[in-house]
Formats: C-alpha cells, sequence, structure tokens
C-alpha cells in the first residue's frame, strides 16, 4: 500500500483505489512467484539437465511415458482393485460378468460382453444386462467413505 501511495501519480486519470488494487495484487503476484521458486515439490516436468544438443531434459523424458498414461494405469488399478474387494456383494453371475470384463481373474485380460456371453451360453444382450446390474449394485460400495 506504501509503495502504491509513494508512486502513485494524480495526472494520469486512475483513481488511487485502482491503482493501488493493482499494486497489491502485483506485489502478491510476485511474493507467489518466489516461493515457487522455492518449494520443495518436483513435478516430471521439471527440467534436471540437458542433453548433447542443449536441450532441456525432464523427468518424464527419463520415465519414457506420459504422465497421463501412467496416472490413468494406477488409476485403473485402483478401481480394479476396489471392484475386486467387494465382489462378495454379487450374486455368482454378476461375479462371473464382472470379472470377465475387468479381467480381475489371474490373467488379468478384460473380455468383451460378445466372449463372455459366448462362455456362459447366453446372449450378448443378457451380458449386458447383468453388468449394468452388477455395476449399479457395486456403485455405492465403490464411493463409500472409510
Amino acid at each position: 500500500m506504501i509503495k502504491a501511495i509513494e508512486s502513485f501519480q494524480q495526472g494520469k486519470g486512475t483513481k488511487l483505489a485502482t491503482f493501488a488494487a493493482r499494486c497489491i495484487e502485483n506485489e502478491i503476484f510476485m511474493h507467489l512467484r518466489s516461493l515457487k521458486k522455492t518449494k520443495k515439490d518436483v513435478s516430471l516436468h521439471d527440467p534436471i539437465g540437458t542433453d548433447k544438443e542443449g536441450n532441456e531434459i525432464t523427468l518424464i523424458d527419463i520415465l519414457g511415458s506420459e504422465a497421463d498414461d501412467v496416472v490413468d494405469k494406477v488409476q485403473l488399478k485402483i478401481e480394479k482393485s476396489k471392484i475386486y474387494k467387494n465382489l462378495d456383494i454379487l450374486d455368482d453371475r454378476e461375479k462371473e460378468v464382472v470379472v470377465g470384463r475387468f479381467g480381475l481373474e489371474h490373467g488379468g485380460e478384460e473380455r468383451t460382453q460378445r466372449e463372455i456371453a459366448k462362455e456362459l451360453g447366453i446372449r450378448r444382450s443378457y451380458v449386458s444386462r447383468i453388468e449394468k446390474r452388477a455395476l449399479m449394485r457395486l456403485y455405492p460400495e465403490f464411493y463409500k467413505k472409510k
């Protein structure tokens, strides 16, 4: 505020309050930027050095995978784990369909509704209804706070 008052010029056509608000906002931004440079968080996109040609190298370059891919894989694994933990609330047919659709068995390979229908000797549309019913039963357990 003091800096704003000292640097305010009355003949410029702006009010002191408007000028002071902008000065204070800028000072806050400058302070936040200085904090950002000193914080200890590490990002996969932070530079860690340069290559032979002088280009910046980041952690994500070293890991060889896009961050979104890694996040998606971790999220999928967490979701599959939650489903697996709650299979006991489903009947046998629902379990069989959900386990097959989400690859929860030993092989971990997800199967299509068509493949499951053929294996169980039922129509694909019936597998779809069973899957939907099972997911509706799992939904409250999936989002329950623990």
